[in-house]
């Protein structure tokens, strides 16, 4: 398991690409395969793993072609730990932005 508590964001960034990297390294794949499978450029792959600044959308595109989905599938989940964050969370379902706080609060 990855503790993420402490860590700053680029240390998260860097752990994570070398955990990416192992991960094609283990299925035997080459940048370039990812890549095609991936329907993105080499250089792309290279730069994600190298933590380089690369979009969203290209980590979810190598984490389908890796098998590492489900992982992705637990981000930003809610926190439902009590009865008020169940309400909570589904009446923020309706309502598409939050409230500005008054100056003095």
């Amino acid at each position: 398991m990855l503790d993420l508590s402490f860590k700053k964001p680029s240390e998260i960034v860097k752990q994570l690409c070398e955990r990416l990297r192992t991960e094609r390294l283990a299925q035997q794949m080459t940048q370039a395969d990812v890549a095609g499978r991936a329907g993105i450029g080499t250089n792309t792959v290279s730069n994600l793993e190298a933590g380089r600044n690369v979009g969203f959308e290209n980590v979810v595109r190598v984490a389908m072609v890796l098998g590492r989905t489900k992982e992705l599938e637990g981000l930003f989940l809610p926190k439902l730990e009590s009865l008020e964050d169940i309400r909570r969370y589904e009446n923020s379902a309706n309502r598409h932005r939050s409230k500005r706080k008054p100056n003095n609060a």
